[in-house]
């Protein structure tokens, strides 16, 4: 079965492009190697998925020529106590980081207009970012 397919098939990701944009833009490894949508994956392989900061590291356990429910696609893969501890670690950094800067800026009810001193502050902001 391609790669590219599996990787729908199990949910990775949305749509069949994007799992093979993301394989050709090296983001996938099987059994540690760069590969090409059309490579084939068996069970007992090794993937390794990088979706945006997160990295997946996991074993081929079975196929489906179609995408099926999230619980069937679960059955897909085993992920490794490594990579599960990893992404848990990060998303309780994540979790624990201060908020970006400028995030606080208009706050009040759902999406209010800012404030002329918030305009400023972002004003300020984009100047800073423009100069480096």
């Amino acid at each position: 079965m391609r790669v590219d397919r599996w990787l729908w098939a199990a949910r990775f990701f949305k749509t069949r492009g994007l799992a093979t944009d993301a394989v050709n833009a090296g983001h996938v490894r099987l059994n540690g190697a760069r590969v090409k949508p059309a490579k084939d994956v068996r069970p007992g392989d090794e993937l390794e998925i990088r979706i945006g900061t997160t990295v997946w590291t996991l074993g081929v356990v079975g196929l489906s020529e179609q995408r099926g429910p999230a619980k069937q696609a679960r059955e897909l893969y085993a992920e490794t106590e490594a990579s599960q501890a990893a992404r848990e670690q990060q998303a309780m950094q994540r979790k624990l980081a201060p908020p970006p800067l400028g995030a606080d800026l208009g706050a009040g009810g759902p999406r209010p207009a800012p404030t002329k001193q918030d305009r400023r502050r972002l004003e300020a902001l984009r100047r800073a970012q423009r100069r480096g």
